[in-house]
C-alpha cells in the first residue's frame, strides 16, 4: 500500500463512528470497551421501537459518548411527535442524528425521509448535523432515478451522507465520482462492516440485519456468495482498496461509518490493532 493510501485509512480509522443496535445488553458492552472519544450511531428497529433507540441514546450521551440516534421517518408520526423528538434529545445534549426512511410501514405523516428533513428544517433545524443514506447500489425496492433525485432534494437539509453497505471497491469509485458530478458536495462517512466472521455476519444479517429483518439480505448484491467464498471480503482490505479513491480530496470522505452488530469490544480491538500496524 502506498504512503498515502496509508494516511488515508489511518484518517478514516481516527473519524471512525461505530453503528450499534438498542438491544439490552449494548450499553454494558460499550461502557466496558468503547472510549468516549468514538461516536456511536443507534439504530432505529419496527420490532424494537423508537423509544428504545432515543433511551439508548440518552444513556450514552449522559455517560460521555458522542451520539447519533437514527430517527427513522416512518416511525415518527408527524411534526409534533418530531418536535418533541428534537426538545427531547437537545436536552440531553445530542446535536446529531441520521435520518434514514426505515423498513417500517409509516406510522403517520412520513412515508420518506424527505419529508421529514423539510420538517426539521421547518422547526428551525434543530439539530447541528443531519445525516442521510447514500446507496452506492440499486435498491431492491426504489427505482434508481428516484435516489438520485432523492440525494438530490436530501442535500438541501442534511449536513452528511452515509454510504449503505457494499463490498466493490470498483462501485464506490464510480458512485462517489457520480455524486459529485451532479453537484452533491456533502462530506460522506463510508460504511463498512466491522470484523464480524463471514459466516457470523451472514447469520446475524438474517436475524436482524442492519435494519430489522432480512430486507438486509435483499438489498444487498452478492452478499453470501462475496462473504462466504475463500478470501473473500473483510472491512480492512474493503478499504485499502478503496484508499486511492477515499483519498481523493474532491471525493470529501472524511471517516468510516462501521457496523458493529454490537460485537463493540471486538470492533475497538481490531481499530486499534489496524491503526498500530499502519503505524509501525
Amino acid at each position: 500500500m502506498r504512503n498515502s493510501d496509508r494516511a488515508t485509512v489511518r484518517r478514516l480509522l481516527g473519524n471512525a463512528r461505530y453503528e450499534i443496535l438498542p438491544t439490552a445488553t449494548v450499553e454494558a458492552k460499550v461502557l466496558d470497551s468503547v472510549p468516549t472519544t468514538v461516536p456511536l450511531t443507534v439504530t432505529a428497529s419496527p420490532s424494537m421501537g423508537l423509544e428504545r433507540t432515543v433511551g439508548t441514546a440518552e444513556r450514552l450521551a449522559a455517560a460521555g459518548y458522542t451520539v447519533v440516534p437514527h430517527l427513522a421517518a416512518r416511525m415518527v408520526s408527524g411534526r409534533a411527535e418530531l418536535e418533541e423528538l428534537a426538545a427531547r434529545l437537545g436536552a440531553a445534549g445530542i446535536a446529531n442524528v441520521f435520518v434514514p426512511a426505515g423498513d417500517a410501514d409509516p406510522v403517520g405523516d412520513y412515508k420518506d425521509a424527505i419529508s421529514m428533513l423539510e420538517d426539521l428544517t421547518a422547526i428551525g433545524s434543530p439539530f447541528a448535523q443531519v445525516g442521510v443514506t447514500g446507496y452506492p447500489e440499486s435498491h431492491p425496492t426504489i427505482d434508481d432515478d428516484l435516489t438520485v433525485q432523492s440525494m438530490w432534494d436530501k442535500r438541501k437539509h442534511a449536513t452528511y451522507i452515509v454510504s449503505n453497505l457494499t463490498f466493490d471497491p470498483a462501485v464506490i469509485k464510480d458512485w462517489l465520482q457520480r455524486v459529485r458530478r451532479r453537484g452533491v458536495e456533502l462530506p460522506l462517512l463510508l460504511g463498512v462492516p466491522g470484523p464480524v466472521e463471514r459466516t457470523k455476519l451472514l447469520g446475524m444479517a438474517t436475524k436482524i440485519g442492519v435494519g430489522d429483518s432480512t430486507r438486509f439480505l435483499a438489498k444487498q448484491k452478492g452478499l453470501m456468495a462475496r462473504l462466504v467464498a475463500p478470501g473473500g471480503f473483510s472491512g480492512e482490505s474493503f478499504v485499502e482498496r478503496c484508499a486511492p479513491t477515499l483519498g481523493v480530496p474532491q471525493m470529501r470522505v472524511t471517516g468510516l461509518h462501521l457496523y458493529t452488530f454490537n460485537q463493540v469490544a471486538e470492533t475497538e480491538a481490531w481499530r486499534r490493532d489496524w491503526l498500530s500496524r499502519l503505524e509501525a
